[in-house]
């Protein structure tokens, strides 16, 4: 296995984990139309382009809806990967049976990545209601992922610097947008409480039957809070 192979993999599979179908139909049309030696010939075959530019235009409007963009997410957590593994094991084919599998798990484990940073970030973006986070996003990665992959064909060994380099940003950006998220929440909940719209855990705890240890429910034995003792409902003359 050459060891310009390894930038490729690399690059091919931090997009997979992205936007997959954008990878192949991009990769596909470059082999297609020039012949580039890089480049698996099985790209270039017309069903393959084809199920990648439809699979593209699905994911492309999926990925700028609030929620649909999760769900879309979910289902490809295991697609993207297997893609990004494909693309890998047709890359370092021409090697022996370890370099192929080499690449292959390459291409699979920063698929795969990519992917969890993606999904940690569109589910942070969607405690927004409003759409426009969404579309913005979305859209900024499609030219990431499309400006990184031609860059491969020039220099592989720069896309993969800055494929790497956007894989780290991101889960930097996703654990902060995480942390953000919690300490919102946390200060909204107890915004609730003192506002009265909300109760706090011991007292929904109440609510719901579960009392704390050595105090009993109301009714059952304890005191009305003036002090009084309450009258039983059925006496006995």
């Amino acid at each position: 296995m050459g060891v310009e192979v390894l930038p490729w993999v690399f690059t091919s599979g931090w997009a997979s984990g992205i936007n997959a179908y954008a990878v192949v139909l991009i990769m596909g049309l470059v082999e297609r139309f020039a012949h580039v030696s890089q480049v698996p010939d099985a790209l270039a075959r017309t069903d393959v382009l084809i199920g990648a530019g439809v699979m593209f235009v699905l994911e492309m409007v999926a990925d700028k809806i609030p929620y649909i963009d999760s769900a879309w997410d979910s289902i490809h957590t295991v697609i993207r990967p297997a893609i990004g593994a494909t693309l890998g094991y047709l890359l370092g084919h021409d090697g022996s049976t370890l370099d192929a599998a080499f690449t292959a798990a390459t291409g699979g484990v920063s698929a795969l990545l990519s992917h969890t940073v993606k999904a940690g970030l569109h589910a942070a973006i969607n405690t927004s209601p409003e759409p426009v986070s969404n579309v913005v996003v979305s859209t900024a990665e499609d030219v990431t992922v499309t400006g990184v992959v031609a860059l491969a064909f020039a220099n592989p060994w720069i896309s993969a610097g800055i494929a790497l380099a956007l894989l780290v940003a991101g889960a930097i950006l996703v654990l902060f947008l995480l942390k953000r998220i919690r300490a919102y929440k946390k200060g909204y909940d107890a915004w609730g409480v003192r506002m009265g719209s909300a109760k706090p855990r011991l007292a929904r705890a109440d609510a719901s039957g579960d009392h704390p240890s050595g105090s009993p429910p109301p009714g059952r034995g304890s005191s009305p809070p003036d002090g009084t003792r309450a009258l039983p409902s059925d006496h006995q003359d």
